[in-house]
């Protein structure tokens, strides 16, 4: 499993500045990378194209033996009166385990981002920062290839942050290619890789 980028650039309309230029990046899975720069350094618009809702202007994002990409959003979304836990075993319904198989997994995977004493409260009761644990968890939980997780804690008070920035820690898989966009400097260093947008001298990758 692969994804690449191939001397990636982009920018709106022809005459458009660049927003980025000569990306060139392998992505592997189990590996959690932090993708980082100022505002408009375009790390919503590589999402984007790695999410495959739209095309590079120049260059090329190679998918290999990619079969499912999953977007966790900022603002966390959910049936307000679902339990926690059922968000999470729904993906994996859908994948089509049965429903104790799917409880067990939904187990596991609320164990490892800390949900367990929240798995039968409704979502809507959930805190901030809970609720975007829950969005990790369930992203997981459909086994995607890559996921994308999109400014985790903008919108968290620091502790609240701190707890997420350890549930980034433990959204690595050996199945997934994590990827995070973020401006936090501390979600950057619970990632284990780092692509810099905003670096003077171009696209930096450590």
């Amino acid at each position: 499993m692969l994804l690449a980028l191939e001397n990636v650039g982009h920018r709106y309309g022809r005459d458009g500045d660049w927003l980025f230029r000569g990306l060139t990046i392998d992505f592997h899975p189990g590996e959690v990378y932090a993708l980082t720069g100022p505002s408009g350094s375009g790390k919503s618009t590589l999402l984007s194209l790695l999410a495959r809702r739209s095309r590079p202007r120049e260059g090329a994002v190679r998918f290999t033996d990619i079969e499912k990409v999953s977007w966790v959003f900022q603002n966390p979304f959910g049936s307000p009166h679902r339990t926690a836990l059922d968000h999470v075993a729904l993906p994996i319904l859908a994948r089509g385990e049965k429903p104790a198989s799917a409880e067990d997994e939904a187990d596991e995977l609320m164990s490892r981002f800390g949900l367990q004493s929240v798995a039968q409260r409704r979502f809507g009761d959930l805190s901030g920062g809970e609720a975007q644990r829950l969005m990790l968890a369930r992203g997981l939980a459909s086994r995607p290839s890559v996921l994308l997780i999109d400014e985790p804690t903008a919108q968290l008070d620091r502790r609240t942050a701190e707890r997420v920035d350890s549930a980034i820690r433990a959204v690595a898989d050996p199945r997934t290619i994590v990827i995070v966009a973020t401006h936090d400097e501390r979600t950057r260093a619970a990632c284990t890789k780092q692509l810099d947008l905003g670096s003077p001298e171009g696209p930096d990758y450590p």
